[in-house]
């Protein structure tokens, strides 16, 4: 359902991941897309303008007070048709203002996680990759789905990358 996993949860020297009580908590990738006001754009998710941001690769990147970035996970995952996950932002980052959204993982849906990102601070906070962002929890049914996101073929199936807003 993971991979890569870590069966135990790293802790030395960086911000955790790896298997927790409940839940995996996720590596974010060295991957990012900062978002910037730089060219003016509007952000429309029906209309997503490209130049919002710019796209960095670093062992660690700031993110602007009172901004946004989008990132990815290390691991890719593939959820069984009787799970549902929930993503929940890891203390060390709340306690810094840093807030992570990401919607459920629906059963069925496979790919690597695209990560949002918020820098609700006046000052600008740093990001670390190849380390823990956020704890995904896992929720089994006793039964299966009637329709997963597979069956629906959900825009966001087998995402490989950074995947920006589709329509």
């Amino acid at each position: 359902m993971i991979s890569p996993f870590s069966e135990k949860q790293v802790r030395e020297g960086v911000i955790s991941y790896g298997l927790s009580s409940y839940g995996y908590d996720l590596r974010v990738s060295d991957e990012f897309k900062i978002f910037t006001n730089v060219n003016s754009a509007i952000i429309d998710p029906k209309a997503f303008d490209e130049r919002s941001f710019v796209t960095v690769q670093a062992d660690s990147v700031i993110v602007p007070p009172n901004s946004f970035a989008l990132a990815r996970s290390i691991e890719y995952f593939k959820i069984p048709r009787d799970v549902l996950t929930i993503c929940v932002g890891k203390s060390t980052y709340a306690r810094c203002g840093i807030i992570v959204n990401v919607t459920p993982f629906e059963p069925e849906w496979e790919g690597f996680v695209t990560l949002e990102i918020s820098n609700t601070t006046p000052l600008p906070a740093r990001i670390y990759a190849n380390e823990g962002l956020c704890q995904i929890l896992f929720f089994q049914s006793d039964e299966v789905c009637e329709v997963s996101y597979a069956d629906r073929k959900g825009k966001y199936q087998n995402q490989q990358g950074i995947v920006l807003p589709k329509l």
